[in-house]
This record gives structure tokens, sequence and C-alpha cells, in this order.
């Protein structure tokens, strides 16, 4: 199982110096990758939890993360779909890929907020068609000399995207979920499935299997599908309703729980934690928080 971690997005770590410096330092300790979310928006009148009341733009922080590493990869957990067209997701996919020489991944998800909704002028809904209809506007915008698409969501009029992404079919496209017909269709069309941060472990050995399998019934081999999963830590307090909680060699051996259950990435989440995550944080102390745990659980 790679070890991945969070870019700083959120609350009072998300400062210019704080997304450079931390990616630089995650790279030097043998991180896998590097994962930013999205959030627009919070409601006045929405009751949400500090992680989600400041948050940076998930492409422009790794972007900015890019421009001063070499080899850590860089993954976005999730774009709401609906909030965009798949044109112009791709041109920012796509630069980023170029500006990162092929390292970004592209995590996909139909939103929640109706706040954001309202504020997007989108609407998810229907989920599972809507989709499949972006995946394969992006596929030809990838992929295609000439895109073009024409479905009953999205248009794209036959024309060029250049510069096309450095990666091969363009960056590897995972899919959010909770939903049996969500799971199953990661498995069938995309490169895996990215996990909430609400997932409980049994969450995730359930959706793995059902991942897996709709997988292999589409004929693709199940074991290369990835599963990454957003691991929240507590570090010092210990829970046992949190696999990645308490002590070290606790959360450690935690994280080989998510490994035993079929896990490919797991990335510690640090914006979770409010200490470090919530705009009310101190900047200095959340800093150096981050900094003890991601050297604490360095993968090597």
């Amino acid at each position: 199982m790679l070890i991945s971690c969070a870019c700083p997005v959120s609350g009072a770590w998300a400062s210019p110096m704080s997304v450079t410096g931390f990616a630089m330092r995650a790279e030097e300790l043998g991180y896998h990758g590097l994962w930013a979310f999205q959030r627009l928006l919070a409601g006045v009148e929405q009751n949400l939890t500090p992680e989600y009341r400041s948050v940076l733009d998930p492409l422009l922080a790794l972007t900015y993360a890019a421009a001063r590493t070499t080899s850590i990869r860089l993954g976005v957990a999730v774009i709401n779909l609906p909030y965009l067209s798949p044109a112009y997701l791709a041109k920012q996919a796509s630069t980023l890929d170029v500006l990162s020489g092929g390292r970004f991944d592209l995590g996909l998800g139909t939103g929640w907020s109706d706040v954001e909704f309202a504020a997007t002028n989108s609407d998810p809904r229907p989920r599972g068609r809507r989709t499949e209809e972006y995946l394969a506007a992006l596929s030809s915008l990838f992929n295609d000399r000439v895109a073009a698409f024409d479905g009953e969501f999205y248009t794209v009029p036959p024309s060029t995207m250049a510069p096309a992404p450095v990666q091969a079919g363009g960056p590897p496209i995972l899919l959010g979920g909770t939903a049996d017909i969500a799971l199953r269709r990661a498995g069938r069309l995309a490169a895996g499935w990215v996990s909430s941060s609400r997932a409980t472990l049994e969450d995730i050995n359930r959706g793995t299997q059902i991942v897996r399998r709709a997988a292999e019934e589409a004929g693709r081999d199940p074991d290369a599908v990835r599963i990454v999963v957003r691991g929240v830590v507590k570090a010092g307090l210990r829970d046992d309703t949190v696999p990645l909680s308490g002590t070290w060699e606790q959360i450690k051996a935690g994280a080989q729980r998510y490994a035993e259950a079929g896990v490919t990435e797991l990335f510690y989440d640090l914006n979770w934690d409010p200490a470090i995550g919530s705009p009310q944080a101190d900047p200095r102390a959340a800093g150096e928080r981050a900094e003890q745990i991601m050297t604490a659980l360095a993968p090597n």
C-alpha cells in the first residue's frame, strides 16, 4: 500500500509557504502523493465542520506545489463535476499534468452542497448518466486529435484541445461515491475509487469488494483498480472508531488494517485535525504539529 499525505488547503496552515514547504518536505520524506479537496462556499446557514470553512482551490494549490517538487504525485479528491464543463476541467487538468510532468490524478464526484449547486447553477441529477457523459467527453478531449461529443447534458463541438496531457490517456480518473451504483461505476469505468472522509473501515472493506467485483464483471483486471482512501488522523488521542488515532504505533497499525482491506493508497489528511485545518487554529502551531505528524508517519 502506498502512503501519501494531504496538501495544506484548509484553515490556518493553508498559506503559500505551507503549501510549497509541506510539498517539498513530503517529497523528501518519501510520501507517494499529495492530495487536495474542493470546497467552494460555506453557506451561512450550513452546519459545516471547521475544515470546510476556509479552503484553497485544489487545482491552483496543487499547481503551486508542482512548481517546487519533481516526483511526488498530485491528486484531488474530489472535484465536483456538475460545477464545471468537461472542456473547462479538461483544460485545467491537462495544464496541471503538463506543468507537473505527468504527475496528476483527477478524482471526480457529484457533490452534495445545495449552496454550491445554486451558486454554480448546476444540478447533479441524474448522477449516473451525467457522470458517464462527463467521462466520455473528458476522454475525447484528452485523447482525440479532433475532440467531439454530443450528449444529453454535455456537448463538445469538433475541436482541438492543446497541449494534450503528458500522461497517455490523460490524468487517471478516480470516482468518489458511497452508493452501490456509484461504487460499481468506479469499478466499471474509472481507474479506481476514492473514499470520503466519513468512510469507516467497514465502509472501505465493503466498497473495495463492490468496486473490484464490478471491474471483474466488466472484463477488467480487478487487481489493477486503485482504491485510494482519505485517512483522517487523530494523533495523540485514541478513538477506537478511528483507525488512525492514538500513538504513532497505533496509527501505523491502523494503516495496516487499511492495507489488509485491499486499499492501494492511503493518504493521511491533516486538514481534518482541528489544530491544523481550522481557520481559528494558530498558524505557527498548526505548521509545527503538521511537521511532527508527517515526520513520524513518513513511509520510509
